[in-house]
């Protein structure tokens, strides 16, 4: 990587932050429905987490952009990035099963699959980009988290 391509940057992080955005879109109104929900202890308010995953988002969107930059020397530079958009599709697609079809079970089966695949995906990124895994840790921890607060909502309700 020689020099930051701001426009290719760009791209990666506001693409990245309309997944999420199409995915709370297409989830509709999940306030009435979340606040209906027995929660598990240590579940934040839910403006809690607009403001996590707007960060998170940002956070993905400069990793992707950091592997796609970097030089292909070992010809995994496409599977990495092949990895970043099936955890991205399992991100939108969780929001959307749980709030939208008000399945917390199904959504639990999703938001599993989705923490493996980022930890796949960080383990890929390391080996070419150890700043762009470094990236997604704090992201892997955050749904982690909330795959505690969807087995959760699943038990208590």
């Amino acid at each position: 990587m020689k020099g930051i391509k701001w426009t290719e940057l760009l791209i990666f992080v506001i693409g990245t932050e309309l997944v999420g955005a199409l995915s709370a879109l297409f989830a509709g109104d999940f306030s009435s429905f979340y606040s209906g929900l027995n929660q598990p202890p240590l579940a934040p308010p839910g403006i809690v987490f607009p403001i996590v995953w707007t960060i998170l988002y940002a956070l993905m969107g400069i990793s992707a952009y950091l592997i796609y930059d970097s030089e292909d020397i070992s010809g995994e530079r496409s599977e990495a990035l092949g990895i970043y958009a099936a955890q991205l599709f399992v991100n939108f697609m969780w929001s959307i099963v749980f709030f939208r079809f008000e399945k917390p079970e199904a959504a639990a089966v999703v938001i599993i699959l989705l923490a493996v695949l980022v930890a796949v995906m960080i383990l890929k990124f390391r080996k070419i980009s150890p700043a762009a895994a470094y990236l997604n840790i704090s992201y892997l921890l955050w749904v982690i988290f909330a795959a505690y607060l969807n087995i959760g909502v699943v038990v208590l309700n």
